[in-house]
């Protein structure tokens, strides 16, 4: 049977890993916008990748467990790489948590449903999960394991909690990170494995529209004040994710990755300027 990557999500961090961790394998490509994929897909046929596209809204049940319909046609879904979102910038509270909390809740369900033994996943969260306080012990539990068609109704979700779709946006990271801790469990049961990577600000289009608006200022101080003193590449996630995926990473399940130049180091230690 052939082994099967797919990729939900086909911007630069998506592809990133795709290249990385995509040789060998049938390469499945999908995206809310089939041209976005056909792009990267035409990209990597010419470097000699075997890659097919797709669309997917991962804000709907029924497009998800299609795309794994027509993934496990394809052969043994061996990989998962999970790199769509939106940002603060881009998108309304709601659209934020359909999108970044649903979506992936329902994405990590319904591959988990049919990744192969020995398979893995990775799952692009990111360091703003990490900036926001501690949450309760039952928020944490809630955000791991409510069923997936209740997760929305959870009571410190909704519009008189939540207005501000930065908050909205770091809730729903948070949420990733205890969902990939919850999901490993169930995805063991299969000899498969889940990790998630939050990174910092990656130079991509998405990081560019948040430096060019209304928080662009905030980014710039976050970069400038961060260890690194720099923003990060998709390759260099890709190598984490190379990392987590590969025979190097047999070990590693249920984890995050922080990976951002120090930036949430500074923003709870650094000093006050």
């Amino acid at each position: 049977m052939t082994d099967v990557l797919v990729v939900i999500g086909a911007g630069q961090i998506g592809q990133a890993i795709a290249r990385r961790v995509g040789t060998g394998k049938h390469v499945l490509l999908a995206d809310l916008r089939r041209e976005n994929a056909e792009a990267a897909a035409e990209v990597m046929r010419d470097t000699g990748y075997e890659v097919s596209v797709s669309t997917v809204d991962v804000s709907e049940r029924e497009s998800v467990e299609a795309l794994a319909e027509e993934a496990t046609d394809l052969g043994d879904v061996t990989g998962l790489v999970h790199a769509a979102g939106v940002s603060p910038s881009q998108a309304s509270v709601e659209r934020i948590f359909d999108v970044d909390l649903y979506g992936t809740a329902l994405v990590l369900e319904t591959f988990g449903d049919v990744i192969a033994s020995g398979g893995t996943g990775v799952v692009i969260a990111s360091q703003s999960g990490h900036r926001l306080p501690p949450l309760t012990v039952e928020q944490n539990e809630a955000l791991a394991t409510t069923p997936v068609e209740e997760l929305l109704d959870l009571p410190f979700l909704q519009p008189v909690e939540i207005t501000d779709t930065l908050h909205a946006y770091q809730l729903s990271k948070r949420g990733n990170t205890q969902r990939v801790m919850a999901e490993a469990v169930r995805w063991g049961e299969r000899d498969a494995r889940i990790n998630s990577i939050s990174p910092g600000i990656i130079m991509t289009p998405l990081a560019r529209d948040e430096l060019d608006g209304p928080r662009g200022e905030g980014y710039r101080r976050m970069i400038e004040t961060s260890t690194a003193g720099r923003a990060g590449t998709p390759d260099e996630v890709a190598n984490v994710a190379a990392l987590l995926m590969g025979p190097d990473g047999v070990f590693i399940t249920g984890s995050d990755f922080l990976m951002d130049g120090g930036v949430t180091a500074s923003y709870w230690y650094g000093e006050d300027e």
